[in-house]
């Protein structure tokens, strides 16, 4: 075998494992199971998680400059974003699906659709995978809002799918925090 025909020694601890989870809370500093009440839904098809940043270039109509001189180089902003297919159809996932709507009160199997953004339809949403070694990866959507609507397909002899799309955004109050976090450990130490 060739020098260079190897792979980490650690690559198989860092495999992230089978889809993961979409929660509503979690603490990557305490990676407790998830708690019933802060799953989202079930998924089927795997979860994307995207983050993906939009650069200019400064440099680009300036006589004589190389294209992407690194020092002209300026990021404009991050683009992030979730999406999955959720089986489930709660009303509180069909809220998410939706971004602007309300879920009825005293009748609490109603969703509406609203006009206006509120400031509370933007949420924090995690996405939780296992570690091959037991630990686990996470990412944070900051201030996620449904940018994909909502869009139930059915099938004969099949389950619902609804498609969701969750992009993140920046905060007015924190203009400097991007709107995705990652986190990636490995397993505890017993004590």
């Amino acid at each position: 075998m060739g020098k260079f025909t190897v792979i980490p020694q650690s690559t198989f601890e860092e495999l992230q494992m089978d889809a993961g989870v979409i929660l509503t809370s979690f603490d990557p500093s305490t990676p407790d199971a998830p708690s019933d009440e802060d799953i989202v839904c079930a998924t089927t098809g795997g979860i994307n998680i995207s983050c993906v940043p939009t650069y200019s270039d400064m440099g680009e109509d300036v006589d004589n400059c190389p294209v992407n001189m690194m020092e002209l180089k300026h990021l404009d902003s991050w683009e992030c974003t979730m999406s999955f297919t959720a089986l489930g159809t709660s009303p509180e996932a069909i809220k998410l699906a939706l971004g602007a709507a309300d879920i009825g009160s005293p009748d609490t199997t109603k969703v509406t659709p609203r006009r206006d953004l509120l400031q509370t339809d933007f949420k924090d949403i995690w996405w939780v995978g296992d570690r091959a070694d037991g630990g686990m990866v996470a990412v944070c959507l900051k201030n996620a809002l449904s940018t994909g609507g909502f869009s139930l397909q059915t099938t004969k002899n099949g389950k619902g799918q609804v498609s969701v799309e969750l992009t993140g955004h920046v905060s007015m109050d924190a203009q400097d925090t991007m709107p995705m976090e990652f986190y990636s450990a490995a397993p505890e130490e017993s004590t």
